[in-house]
């Protein structure tokens, strides 16, 4: 059964990178979302929209997420749910998360929401997505694929 990368879409700025690479690896691809995305005609390549509701999809991914799966994510809380079901997990910018980076990660997520909080809503938020940031996805979602095929 071929690779199969589910997508959270909604904050994603590496869709087209992601048909890509998809497409060279023969994997399947869920562009999972509350609203309704471009997606490239493919049968490898479906649009799943959710409702509106908290975490909708969020909930869908993590349900979908398992060892042949790839999950594309910026969400700490989602990436972390996902391993738990033995996907692999990429952020946006090719880092992976895995079990010895989840926790930290999850960590500093609430330790991040504390100070924002007592802030009153002053805080910088994450840099600028670069070239670099969309290299170093397009190297790491290869070789995760390229590794679940030899595993395969």
């Amino acid at each position: 059964m071929p690779e199969t990368i589910l997508v959270d879409a909604d904050a994603c700025p590496v869709k087209d990178e992601i048909y890509r690479v998809a497409e060279r690896h023969g994997a399947h691809v869920r562009v999972v979302s509350n609203d309704i995305f471009r997606v490239p005609v493919s049968e490898r390549v479906k649009r799943v929209v959710v409702s509106d509701g908290f975490d909708a999809a969020d909930d869908w991914i993590a349900e979908n997420a398992s060892p042949s799966t790839v999950v594309i994510t910026a969400d700490i809380l989602l990436a972390e749910r996902c391993l738990k079901e033995g996907a692999q997990v990429l952020a946006h910018n090719g880092k992976p998360f895995d079990a010895a980076s989840i926790g930290g990660a999850v960590a500093t997520r609430a330790i991040m929401a504390d100070l924002r909080a007592g802030m009153d809503g002053i805080g910088g938020g994450p840099p600028p997505f670069s070239k670099a940031d969309r290299s170093r996805f397009l190297q790491a979602l290869d070789k995760v694929l390229t590794a679940m095929r030899r595993k395969g």
